[in-house]
Parts: C-alpha cells; structure tokens; sequence
C-alpha cells in the first residue's frame, strides 16, 4: 500500500529494507531456480516503456535498472511523484529529527518530492544516489557511479549536508522475476540504453520520457515493431 500523507500509523522500520531482502529471493521464482539465463545484464541501464506499454502502472515509465541477473531484475522508476509526499512529509512520519533538527534542512529538500518507484513493496523506501556516499551494510553498488541504499542513515546524513552529491527518495520498486524482462523486451515492451546522470536525478518529471527517448536516438511517433535495444 503506497503511503500518503496521513497515514503516519504504519511502523517506520517497515518502510525500509536491506539490500539482501530485495536483491535475492524476493525478486526469484516461487521455486527460487532461474528459468532463464540473461543474455546481458542491463545493470545501470535505462530502461524506457514504449508508447504501446498496456500496463498503465508502467505507462511511460522512465526506469533506472539497480539490478538483473539469472535471479531476476529490480530498478526504480524516475519520473512518475508520489502524490502529496515529500521529504519533509516521510521524515515527519518516520519521526527522524527534533523540530529544530527539521528547522536547519535546506528548504529544496525538504520540498522535493518523493517519487514512485513501483508498484513492488510500495511502502518500502529507497535512495538511489551518486556513489559518493556508501556504506558498506547498506549500500548496493550499480556500476562505478551509482548506488541504491536503504536505511534510514542516509536521510539524517542529506537532511545534516552529509549525503550524496545526488540522490532521489522513492517509495516501492519495479521488480521481474527470472526471464521476465527479457521476455517483455523481446515482445517491445521495452527500449534501452544507457542512463544519463543529468536526466536521472532531474527535477522536470514530466519531461523525463521523451527527454530519454531523445538520449537514445528514438523518435516515438516513427517507432515500428523491432524490439527493444538502442
């Protein structure tokens, strides 16, 4: 259940989990054995919905890719905003800091808006950011410049100046099990190429889609039925 702005009853601990929880079983089969061997990873990757995508939790979705293997592939969507949550309002909920703690965070954080990032453990967060900032029991690195971390550290430290040069805040995850996003690519479901810094940790949402369209070279209205890759 995504979490909105009065729902501050649910347990703070149950909006954050560890990387093993996610990154492991929970995005494999029922039986936990792959089915089918990636042929590419698309760690790092940007993987962009084409304009036909039928599922409209996906339509138009922007996603970056934290994870794909044999096990399966997990990434976070970023351009589509919660609605009506912010970093102030979640840490609010989450209780992180004393009134005059809160008072000391830069305006432009805590107005930023906390994004959607699938519809997988929707009430879970997560910070994808630059990998200058890394600890090692609760970050996952994504290549050499990304990473995704989950605990509650990584707020105090943006809220005190400490955090990332970049980074987004985003509730839930976009996850495949095992041959499944493969499959979907294989049937143009999906483009991909590689992600760009600039659009990724951007603030104009709304021009997230056809500005990443542009960085891999496609014109929407001219694409025909070739799958998948640019």
């Amino acid at each position: 259940m995504s979490l909105t702005a009065d729902s501050g009853n649910h347990d703070p601990v149950r909006l954050w989990c560890w990387k093993d929880q996610v990154f492991g079983a929970s995005l494999a089969g029922p039986d936990g054995v792959p089915r089918v061997k990636a042929v590419s990873t698309l760690d790092g990757k940007m993987l962009i919905a084409m304009p036909a995508m039928d599922d409209p939790r996906f339509d138009r979705s922007v996603i970056f890719m934290c994870a794909h293997s044999d096990n399966g592939a997990m990434g976070i969507i970023v351009n589509k905003v919660t609605p009506m949550l912010s970093f102030g309002d979640l840490t609010s909920q989450l209780d992180l800091f004393s009134t005059e703690e809160y008072e000391a965070i830069n305006p432009e954080l805590i107005n930023s808006p906390v994004l959607f990032g699938g519809p997988v453990e929707a009430n879970r967060g997560f910070v994808l950011h630059t990998s200058d900032y890394f600890v090692s029991d609760g970050s996952m690195p994504i290549g050499k410049h990304m990473a995704l971390t989950a605990t509650l550290d990584i707020l105090k430290a943006m809220a005190q100046g400490r955090g990332p040069r970049r980074a987004m805040l985003a509730l839930g995850y976009s996850g495949w099990a095992p041959g499944q996003l493969e499959d979907e690519i294989q049937r143009n479901g999906w483009l991909y190429g590689e992600a760009n810094e600039g659009l990724i940790f951007g603030s104009n949402h709304e021009n997230k889609y056809d500005q990443a369209m542009r960085l891999i070279g496609v014109n929407p209205s001219m694409l025909s039925g070739d799958a998948g890759h640019a």
